[in-house]
């Protein structure tokens, strides 16, 4: 048996796994996998040596609280590595985590692919002068990246983004209202508020307020929240005295089935821009951390905008209300204009199509691609062709 050892941190890096383990299994028989991973690689066969929900924490001032935890878990991850003795280790964004893991393996002749590129080219730039070394093999998301970290010699091939395989955009929004029992003239808007507790908690109160002033202008208004795994009861705990009671969503088919209900939404960034791209529905990208990040970020951030809708667009598509206008009277507001200004909703998803086509792979899925590269880092391209 061929070991492969996998490492997700989040929820994003979850789905990620099970669509690689799933695409490596269709190319090549024989494959044995573990590591580090949430339910979706669970369902694809991955027993976790611990839960990955303990790495998923954001912002200095969270991570500082469990920085001793988090060491125990590298060191402990390391040497389970250096145990089995794997044939490739892949890592899955995180990088505070996995690139602390990979820098722990080298030396030891294990093959290692990174997938997901750190996005120093978005903030603190200087650190790509540390990653040589780290890996075999960068496995980009994002069309421009690979011309950023060519030149210093990090392996990086482009090979698409999975979001385009998530089916995002084939809900069904009829049997959404039919599930939920939302009336013809309700207005459901999705709100997205994070995979990380330290998000939810910052998110959800102003979200709270947010829709209790927008259903004072809209009536008929239905909030959905989509809760991510492992915070579901939390968001479910903290959301059951809203005024304007949220349908909580926890599995991804009916998330999907809400985007295609949903007039508007409002989200954190990251991924989930893309799928609601994806899906057409005309959305307001948010984010609020802690104040001390927040400052530390605002120095090193060297791109213009935070959404990746927005980054792929070469400008604001979507609006991006962050940090001091991240308030309930600003995203009301600009919730207010999406779901009753058609023409600022058609501009959107006429942008969305023209972003999402520069993430197909250079060929087949981008799934199947990045399971053709770890293959062909196997020394095999298995039963396709990379």
């Amino acid at each position: 048996m061929t070991k492969v050892f996998l490492i997700a941190g989040e929820a994003s890096g979850d789905v990620l796994g099970a669509r690689l383990i799933a695409a490596l299994r269709a190319q090549r028989e024989g494959l044995e996998f573990s590591g580090i991973g949430g339910a979706r690689m669970a369902e694809a066969g991955l027993e976790s040596i611990f839960p990955m929900q303990e790495l998923a924490v954001m912002g200095l001032a969270e991570i500082l609280p469990r920085i001793f935890a988090l060491k125990r878990r590298i060191n402990q991850t390391i040497e389970t590595i250096k145990a089995i003795r794997p044939d490739i280790v892949v890592t899955i964004d995180s990088p505070g985590f996995c690139l602390r893991v990979l820098k722990g393996i080298s030396g030891t002749g294990i093959t290692r692919i990174h997938y997901v590129a750190p996005q120093v080219w978005a903030w603190r730039q200087e650190r790509v002068k540390h990653y040589p070394g780290l890996w075999d093999e960068l496995l980009c998301l994002l069309p421009f990246e690979p011309a950023f970290f060519a030149p210093h010699g990090l392996n990086p091939v482009f090979v698409g983004h999975p979001v385009l395989e998530s089916g995002a955009n084939k809900g069904d929004a009829a049997r959404f209202r039919a599930q939920h029992n939302i009336s013809a003239d309700a207005v459901p808007v999705v709100l997205m508020p994070g995979s990380r507790v330290t998000e939810t908690s910052r998110l959800l109160p102003v979200f709270r307020q947010t829709m209790v002033r927008l259903s004072a202008r809209i009536p008929k208004l239905q909030p959905v929240l989509a809760a991510a795994a492992g915070v579901a009861e939390a968001v479910a705990a903290q959301t059951k005295d809203w005024p304007v009671p949220p349908i909580i969503v926890r599995d991804v088919a009916t998330r999907y089935d809400a985007f295609a209900a949903a007039q508007a939404a409002l989200t954190k960034s990251g991924t989930s821009t893309l799928e609601l791209a994806m899906a057409g529905v005309p959305m307001a990208v948010t984010y609020r951390v802690n104040p001390v990040s927040a400052m530390l970020a605002r120095r090193m951030i060297k791109v213009k905008h935070v959404a990746m809708i927005n980054l792929l667009a070469g400008g604001e598509l979507v609006p991006e209300l962050l940090q001091q206008d991240c308030t309930p009277a600003k995203l009301s507001e600009t919730l207010h204009g999406l779901i009753t200004n058609q023409a600022a909703a058609a501009t959107q998803r006429a942008g969305f199509a023209a972003a999402l086509e520069s993430l197909h792979a250079p060929a087949g899925t981008p799934s199947a691609a990045a399971a053709a590269r770890v293959l062909a880092r196997l020394g095999t391209s298995g039963n396709q062709a990379p």
